[in-house]
């Protein structure tokens, strides 16, 4: 996967920008608060996921602006590619998606065609941070080799949601218990789909990290991941989402319902599962330094790019933003080195800071325009 062409207007502060990146290194070095998170988050867009800032569609247009247009042309190992991304302040529910001249309903319908992993600084803290966002990071992860997942999370939140708002209702004595049924049933489906294909990932995620790992530690150190279930004691070799499966977790919502009544919530299920790890033994989140906590977070990213080549048979897209700097030469050197086969774009404040290849291009931000600096980002 290699984006062959960018160009960006009114997004944010982004003005005029149009580049031809290089195939394999490229860099956008400025200050702070001049467009360079921007660009990158405006490359993720065209992958149909939400922003990875949580970016309301009103913001992406910039203050004195009406419009925010981005384009991007992309090609893969079977085909070129055009996506036109466009969002309008006077009608800022119907945003104009285009993929080769076809105008889709929903931005999300691009998903599947740019493969992107992006990695910012926020992703340093994955292995520590709330279990939300590692049950976020699977659900993206999933749902790139799998695009149906997504509206099956979807439907699971929106069941969610409306079982918890009638334990409260029955809580105050306002509904029955005998209506949890449907949705217990419901979400019993969802819930074992989901358990099924998190479970699947995580083995291959541990497969690749624990290699990784254990190169980024010289093999002094062993990680282990493992999928933490609140439903099941066992997912080795089960498929039957819709029998066994279905079954049990259908069973383990009735035993806790009278809990569940008096919290006020579903306190069991797939929302409240979690990616959890090991590394000689000793629980990652516990004990892990932070260090330890950084090259986990780095060999998950890693891993998450590789099973995507593998399933796919085409790289992805690496996106870089502001992350590097926040890493030493050696973290730094092993991060270039693994995802030397894929298209890198990468943000930073100086060039210093950076360890790069000799290979890309090096381009200036500055309030919101971006120039190329050079032919090559080594120094």
């Amino acid at each position: 996967m290699i984006i062959t062409s960018f160009s960006c207007n009114g997004f944010k502060n982004l003005k005029d920008v149009s580049i031809k990146p290089h195939k394999d290194i490229n860099v956008f070095m400025g200050e702070n608060a001049q467009g360079k998170t921007n660009l990158i988050e405006a490359i993720w867009l065209c992958t149909g996921v939400r922003s990875f800032r949580n970016t309301k569609d009103k913001d992406m247009i910039a203050l004195e602006g009406d419009r925010a247009d981005i384009s991007l042309e992309f090609k893969n190992n079977f085909r070129e590619q055009k996506i036109d991304y466009s969002v309008i302040r006077q009608d800022l529910k119907n945003k104009c998606v285009f993929l080769n001249g076809v105008k889709l309903p929903l931005a999300s319908k691009l998903f599947g065609n740019l493969g992107c992993v992006v990695f910012t600084p926020e992703d340093l803290s994955l292995s520590k941070g709330s279990p939300d966002n590692r049950r976020q990071f699977l659900d993206l992860s999933v749902s790139q080799i799998k695009s149906a997942y997504s509206s099956v999370v979807v439907r699971y939140n929106n069941i969610l949601e409306q079982r918890n708002m009638l334990l409260k209702n029955i809580s105050f004595g306002k509904s029955s218990p005998d209506e949890l049924d449907v949705w217990d049933y419901q979400l019993a489906k969802l819930g074992s789909y989901i358990s099924m294909l998190r479970f699947n990932y995580t083995k291959k995620l541990d497969t690749y990290a624990s290699s990784l790992f254990s190169d980024i530690s010289k093999g002094r150190e062993h990680l282990e991941l493992f999928y933490q279930s609140t439903v099941f004691d066992n997912l080795e070799g089960r498929t039957d989402y819709l029998g066994d499966l279905s079954q049990e977790y259908l069973f383990k919502l009735q035993k806790t319902r009278s809990e569940d009544i008096k919290l006020g919530f579903t306190s069991k299920g797939v929302h409240r599962d979690d990616l959890s790890g090991n590394i000689n033994g000793r629980s990652l989140r516990d004990f892990a330094s932070q260090g330890q906590h950084r090259s986990a977070a780095l060999v998950l990213k890693l891993s998450q790019a590789y099973i995507l080549t593998d399933e796919t048979d085409d790289p992805p897209v690496i996106l870089l933003d502001d992350v590097m700097s926040e890493l030493d030469r050696s973290r730094q050197e092993f991060v270039i080195n693994k995802i030397g086969r894929m298209q890198v774009f990468i943000t930073c404040c100086d060039m210093n800071d950076v360890i790069t290849s000799s290979r890309g291009k090096l381009y200036i931000i500055e309030n919101g325009r971006v120039k190329k600096q050079n032919a090559s980002s080594s120094r």
